[in-house]
């Protein structure tokens, strides 16, 4: 039989033992604090920050509330990060929410995030990540007018399949293509923070003055606004993705997110002080790309610089939106609940090639159908529920398994203050501006039910299936990988 047995290995940080002839993948832990940090960090400052500025704003209606919604959104990533991280203490496995939805609530559960996380919402995240890389990195050949679609969605498909060429072939190319990318991006935020004190030492202060005058009250815009913010810190989660790998996961995930999420909000909100200094609302409204704007006003014949700094930082973005997307396949064709072939590894690369090629797919059709607004709008409903479900778990946790052993813990206080707002946001657009959209992610979720009992529950495959794994095996040069007895 060409399907496998669940194993416990993860190439992706793997080393090969070649002595006595044999081949083994086995997990290394080699993340420590300052790696741990650069992954938050590095994750999380992508393209939201230079992207979703103007509709934060466009939502709340001044600068001065749109302040508040970026300070909030960083008080909520904190907040949540520190839940993830007592999670992290207990259920010592890589895989975020979808080992913590398993270990805690069952089966059923887990499997309908791992299909909706799988086939919808990662490859969304990527697929938004890509569209804003896009918009930058060809905004220079258009002065003066908007980005034709076909050229945004043409070029962000190339990008998308860059990346994939780049994470099948070498895992350690594609965690180097983050680290440089990230030098761009903190080099571009730098530019942009001092840019901005010095207009506000020399008193353009204009776009501050009567700065909650017009700001909007309906609950749906107020959960929109977070939506668009929030997107900029997603990734806050992402150290607890390769909790099997860090050092000291019991001191390294805590103190990672205490440095790393602080730091992102601090030059989050300077960024946008910065945007308003230089423009006025309804500029920054305007502008279809708000850091080029700025560098056109700010920096005059180098606002080529911003351009460039910010299609380098996006990309660095996408290459790690990519990796842990792929991630999630792997884990959970690992524990069963996807198709063996996904959890596959490849024989001289070492990396999980059809999760990453299965992720690549689904994220160029999403790419195809929508556009970055719709597209964060739908991933940040979507994450929010799971993230929700996730929290809920901890508080069931400390309410009835207190006994668990556990290096670090949260006050109550936290997570329940994280469920309460992941229940506004998954239910405040829906209450106040109820879209069919939404409808359809609700039965794609359930929809999920026709696929667990048949395949997972009752573990029925077809003699088509595995003939169909047995030819990926050979096309992808692929095997399972082993399990290590060390």
């Amino acid at each position: 039989s060409t399907m496998r047995e669940r194993k416990m290995t993860d190439p992706l940080h793997s080393s090969t033992d070649l002595s006595e002839g044999k081949e083994k993948l086995r997990l290394k832990q080699e993340v420590g604090l300052i790696s741990g940090v650069s992954l938050i960090a590095g994750t999380m400052i992508g393209s939201g920050i230079f992207m979703s500025p103007e509709w934060v704003l466009h939502h709340m209606g001044n600068p001065a509330s749109s302040l508040l919604i970026w300070a909030a959104c960083g008080l909520l990533a904190m907040f949540g990060a520190l839940s993830y991280a007592e999670l992290g203490t207990i259920i010592k496995e890589s895989g975020g929410e979808y080992i913590y939805i398993l270990r805690i609530f069952g089966s059923f559960p887990a499997f309908l995030f791992a299909y909706t996380s799988v086939i919808l919402v990662r490859p969304a995240g990527l697929a938004a990540v890509c569209l804003s890389f896009v918009e930058y990195a060809i905004a220079p050949f258009y002065p003066g007018c908007s980005s034709p679609q076909v050229a945004i969605k043409c070029t962000a498909a190339a990008c998308i399949l860059i990346l994939t060429i780049i994470n099948c072939l070498n895992v350690r190319l594609a965690t180097s293509v983050m680290n440089i990318f990230t030098a761009a991006k903190l080099l571009a935020l730098l530019v942009i923070v001092v840019g901005g004190l010095v207009l506000l030492a020399k008193g353009q202060t204009q776009s501050f003055q009567n700065g909650f005058q017009g700001t909007t009250a309906g609950i749906g815009a107020v959960g929109v606004a977070f939506y668009q913010g929030l997107w900029s810190y997603d990734g806050w989660n992402n150290l607890n993705y390769v909790t099997e790998e860090l050092k000291k996961p019991e001191v390294t995930l805590p103190r990672a997110l205490m440095i790393a999420i602080p730091l992102v909000t601090c030059l989050y909100l300077l960024v946008n002080v910065s945007y308003l200094a230089a423009m006025s609302p309804s500029e920054l409204l305007s502008s279809g790309a708000v850091a080029v704007t700025w560098g056109d006003k700010v920096l005059g014949s180098w606002a080529w610089l911003i351009s460039l700094s910010v299609a380098l930082s996006t990309f660095g973005s996408s290459n790690g939106t990519f990796f842990s997307g792929g991630r999630v396949c792997y884990i959970a064709a690992r524990e069963g609940h996807m198709p063996d072939i996904l959890s596959m590894a490849h024989m001289r690369c070492l990396t999980p090639s059809p999760a990453l090629l299965f992720t690549s797919a689904m994220s160029l059709i999403m790419i195809i159908s929508g556009s970055f607004t719709s597209i964060v709008n739908f991933f940040s409903f979507m994450a929010w529920l799971f993230y929700g479900m996730t929290i809920s778990g901890l508080l069931y946790l400390k309410i009835k398994k207190p006994e668990l052993p556990r290096s670090y813990k949260v006050p109550i206080i936290i997570p329940i203050i994280v469920l309460m707002t992941s229940v506004y946001l998954v239910l405040a657009p829906i209450i106040d501006q109820p879209q069919l959209e939404i409808l359809y992610i609700v039965l794609f979720i359930f929809s999920g039910v026709i696929f667990y009992f048949p395949l997972v529950h009752f573990k029925y495959h077809s003699r088509f299936l595995e003939r169909v794994t047995l030819h990926l095996q050979l096309l992808l040069e692929v095997a399972p990988t082993t399990k290590d007895a060390n």
